[in-house]
């Protein structure tokens, strides 16, 4: 059998244990009442069977004469008695005579094998025993011992009990159906109103689940209204506003050390332009002497002016970083992303000869609106991930497609892959593999990835990344409206 469904929200369990909890209440109190009015009545029945006596069974085997009652009529068997009446004689172990009094006066009864047997299954004891006759109905009847050495029975039929139980039964049964329905509805609402405060504080935790917690200033929606402290609820509300109270005290102080953070780093990064390039300048300038150098001294220039110019891309990414943080608006003009990609896989092409660079490209120009300069980076750098981190030879496709109003910007190639356990959080800063792709030179700081996802988020887009061996995939979406 299948199983019935289950109330799941705490309203509906309230309801539907109430409801049973009535039911239960009302089933028994409905048959207590029935068992005490059939016994009353049977009782009652039982004493009009023994008012009546023996006197209409003895009739049978001598008609006109009742015990006692001698009065000479030969219809006087059934004087005095009700219509419905029932006599048996029973005698030596067999039923001889049975009959029952209609209103035109006394009918034979002819019994069947098994309603003898039931007959003389009743012990003659004085007391009302029921008995189920198919020639009749179900009837009460009390035996007892005759002067003839017999057994009289006598009876009366129960069908007025029966009827009378059944329609307490009827009644009882209507009258707790409505109580139930109307206890199931007033119930509901009383539950509903009950909750109210819980459901507010469901709609609060709703709002808050929907707010961008990870970053940023986060104004929290206002208190859920608080209840009765006393109450359950009203301790649920009061918990939850407490919460809400950290939570907002935790974000405010998060948010003012991130604010630190990027003003820290937009400085440093500031600070640090100015003597970097003026190291680099003199390493340059140093190897510009006209005069003879050593040759470890030319080297140690040389790496002086390599290095310096690494660190100064470092110290513009993160400035640009820092910038990005900040939320300073980017250029908004018309940008033809097809003219852009042809671009960035010329400069690919020309700083990585040893991979095979293909375009997918559609026949229309496709149009974005947005910062020239930044989304050419966002091309450069993924072109430069996939040049850095995969061998010579690496199949690079660069695709361009429209879903909708949607630029799909796809580039893909077949190296080994991304590593698993760093593809979560491949597009955070310095993030950087312990293994990986290729060991080739030119591997940056790990800036380039959170460049390109703080770029194209800062432009409304997304991107994405799928990849298993052999198979890897970057996807930039960005609006074209």
């Amino acid at each position: 059998m299948r199983r019935l469904p289950r109330p799941r929200t705490l309203r509906a369990r309230l309801t539907f244990g109430l409801v049973v909890l009535l039911a239960i209440s009302c089933a028994a109190v409905g048959l207590a009442a029935v068992f005490e009015l059939n016994g009353f009545l049977t009782s009652r029945l039982d004493q009009q069977v023994a008012q009546t006596g023996p006197r209409f069974a003895a009739s049978l085997e001598h008609p006109g004469t009742l015990p006692d009652d001698h009065d000479g009529d030969e219809h006087g068997d059934d004087r005095r008695q009700s219509t419905g009446t029932f006599g048996a004689r029973v005698a030596d172990g067999t039923v001889t005579h049975a009959a029952v009094i209609r209103p035109s006066g006394v009918e034979n009864v002819d019994l069947s094998r098994h309603d003898q047997k039931r007959l003389l299954g009743v012990p003659a004891d004085g007391r009302g025993h029921s008995v189920e006759l198919s020639a009749l109905d179900d009837y009460r009847v009390i035996a007892s011992p005759g002067k003839d050495g017999d057994v009289l029975l006598t009876g009366l039929p129960l069908e007025p009990v029966q009827a009378t139980v059944y329609r307490l039964e009827l009644v009882a049964g209507i009258v707790f159906g409505a109580a139930l329905t109307l206890t199931g509805v007033a119930g509901a609402l009383w539950v509903r109103w009950s909750l109210r405060p819980l459901s507010r504080v469901a709609a609060t935790a709703t709002r808050v689940s929907e707010l961008p917690l990870a970053s940023g200033e986060v104004a929290l929606p206002p208190r859920a209204p608080e209840a009765d402290p006393r109450s359950e609820v009203g301790q649920v509300a009061g918990a939850f506003n407490r919460m809400l109270g950290h939570v907002e005290d935790a974000l405010t102080k998060r948010h003012a050390s991130e604010e630190r953070l990027r003003s820290f780093a937009a400085d440093a990064s500031h600070e640090l332009r100015t003597p970097v390039a003026t190291v680099r300048g003199h390493a340059e300038l140093a190897l510009l002497h006209p005069g003879p150098v050593p040759a470890p001294i030319t080297r140690a220039l040389e790496r002086i002016a390599a290095e310096s110019g690494r660190m100064g891309s470092m110290v513009d990414d993160l400035l640009l970083l820092a910038r990005l943080d900040a939320g300073r608006p980017l250029e908004r003009r018309p940008v033809d992303l097809t003219r852009l990609i042809l671009d960035a896989v010329t400069d690919a092409r020309a700083t990585g000869p040893g991979h095979r660079f293909t375009l997918e490209l559609p026949e229309e120009p496709v149009t974005v609106t947005g910062d020239e300069h930044r989304l050419h980076q966002v091309l450069a750098n993924l072109l430069a991930n996939v040049r850095v981190h995969t061998p010579a030879g690496t199949k690079v496709t660069v695709s361009l497609e429209t879903e909708g109003a949607t630029a799909v910007l796809s580039v893909h190639d077949d190296g080994p892959g991304v590593p698993e356990d760093i593809r979560p959080g491949v597009f955070e800063r310095f993030t950087r593999a312990d293994r990986r792709r290729t060991e080739a030179p030119g591997a940056g700081a790990g800036l380039g990835l959170s460049i390109v996802a703080a770029v194209v988020e800062a432009h409304g887009g997304s991107v994405g990344l799928e990849s298993r061996p052999g198979s890897t995939t970057f996807t930039v979406r960005l609006s074209t409206a």
